[in-house]
């Protein structure tokens, strides 16, 4: 069956990661997502690069790697929407999208003649999503921010890192762009849930989503606590705030990872490795008490996991009911018979002639399935195949528009 989107069209006027995780994520789920590009140049992050896109004999004949995790099931035009011809081409096809989804800054594509009041008056089902970092309103809305800034100003990195007073303490961010990811998923929702309104309205709407507002909200749990005590949340490390033992232990070889949520899991873990009388210690017998007694127990518990290695411990509470778990590499983990079982690796076809692995999406649909129809597509691949087939310009047109310098065409090799 068709995906669960296949219904809707999408103009993807994005770059860089959180506007285009958006947009993947809509052309995963069936929607034909239509990228607009600038000519030459096209999204920032295709020059991102090394390691680039190679084929087997080490050259070079796509764009960064980094430009693959992100675009994935789209169709790539290139239109120069600086000129006049350019804007007409892009409202043309807005007439026949569903949604549009953009993260330039407030208030740039109204110099255009794009912005959502423009569009609206042409296509009013048009759901129009605007990703910024600081939002449409307010004393900051007008400055730009990459995800690093975000994090910092968004309180994550005042919780991530080591705690200070052990080496290496200190503010750190996460090194994956968790400000871009979530914000590219709380636009989806948005998008979906606007497209819902839409049965009912039949009318589209505008979304602000920003990654300031994502970031803070991502932090909602440790915020909670600072609500209800005035205690500001602090850095914990690879620590719990308000678990224990729920960290990485030094084995004799390496780390591994223990999450007990519960006092019945605790006292598995104690019997299981060896230290019985630990599960009855007045100190440690509920999590509150092991809260409090935390120094204490965390050195009992690593003093036993450095008499064996790393594989010894996984094989005993393996099988058990006690969380744990190995720390992976991405090479381990594309090993991991768990993530291999779930395929969560997608190689494809790269149009310059080279195979381009992705990663999976993780939705899984029982009816309608995600599909992988398109391989992240080179500058203005289907340029010319998308102004036929949806704006019925002529050959000669579309070459008229670029020798315009409006458009930029890309035959394959």
């Amino acid at each position: 069956m068709p995906g669960t989107l296949a219904h809707l069209r999408v103009l993807d006027l994005t770059r860089v990661l959180a506007g285009p995780w958006c947009t993947q994520m809509l052309a995963d789920l069936g929607a034909d997502v239509i990228k607009v590009e600038r000519p030459v140049t096209g999204d920032d992050t295709r020059h991102w690069g090394p390691p680039w896109i190679e084929n087997s004999r080490g050259e070079r004949v796509g764009d960064s790697a980094y430009f693959t995790s992100a675009n994935r099931n789209k169709r790539s035009i290139a239109i120069d929407i600086a000129t006049p011809q350019g804007q007409g081409l892009v409202r043309d096809l807005a007439r026949q999208c569903d949604v549009l989804v953009e993260n330039y800054k407030v208030g740039d594509l109204a110099r255009y003649g794009l912005a959502h009041a423009d569009l609206r008056e042409l296509n009013p089902r048009l759901v129009y999503c605007s990703i910024t970092g600081y939002g449409q309103d307010g004393p900051y809305a007008h400055l730009p921010g990459y995800d690093f800034i975000f994090q910092g100003e968004g309180g994550l990195m005042s919780i991530n890192g080591e705690r200070d007073d052990k080496p290496g303490g200190g503010p750190m961010k996460s090194a994956i762009a968790v400000a871009d990811v979530l914000t590219g998923l709380n636009a989806t929702i948005g998008i979906l849930a606007a497209l819902e309104n839409r049965h009912a309205t039949g009318l589209g709407q505008r979304i602000d989503v920003a990654l300031l507002d994502s970031v803070v909200n991502f932090g909602a749990n440790q915020i909670a606590s600072y609500f209800a005590s005035g205690i500001i949340p602090r850095r914990w490390g690879n620590e719990h705030p308000n678990l224990a033992p729920y960290q990485t232990f030094a084995t004799a070889d390496g780390h591994i990872i223990i999450g007990c949520g519960n006092d019945g899991q605790f006292r598995k873990l104690c019997v299981l490795i060896g230290l019985p009388a630990l599960a009855e210690d007045p100190r440690f017998l509920t999590m509150p008490d092991r809260n409090v007694n935390r120094a204490a127990l965390v050195a009992s518990l690593e003093a036993m996991l450095r008499t064996r290695p790393s594989a010894h411990w996984l094989e005993v509470l393996g099988n058990s009911e006690v969380p744990t778990g190995s720390i992976n590499n991405y090479a381990q983990v594309f090993e991991h018979p768990q993530v291999m079982h779930r395929g969560m690796r997608v190689d494809m076809p790269h149009p310059g002639g080279a195979t381009v692995g992705t990663v999976a999406n993780p939705i899984r649909l029982s009816d309608t399935p995600v599909e992988y129809r398109y391989p992240p597509p080179l500058r203005g691949q289907h340029t010319a195949e998308v102004l036929q087939s949806l704006l019925h310009k002529s050959a000669a047109a579309i070459e008229a528009l670029e020798a315009a310098r409006v458009i930029e065409t890309r035959k394959l090799p």
